[in-house]
């Protein structure tokens, strides 16, 4: 998923990297994003995603981390 925003964390697919640009996401979840390491600058790998594609595994700073699609969607890539 593409926007004026930049490409959704929840877009990429297995194999594929980016670079987190910011955070969209507000309030409880933002934070907890954050405490994951998901702040700008902070590179990020999708290792799969399950198979009825909801939710993925990321590679963030050397931990394996699920998130849910909606969740992963408030994470903006560079």
């Amino acid at each position: 998923m593409e926007t004026e925003n930049g490409r959704a964390l929840s877009s990429l697919l297995p194999g594929e990297r980016g670079t987190v640009a910011a955070l969209t996401a507000e309030g409880e979840m933002r934070r907890r994003l954050q405490d994951i390491g998901l702040v700008a600058g902070t590179q990020v790998a999708c290792v799969g995603v399950s198979p009825l594609g909801d939710p993925a595994a990321y590679r963030i700073r050397g931990a394996v981390i699920a998130l849910r699609r909606d969740d992963a969607a408030g994470v903006r890539l560079a």
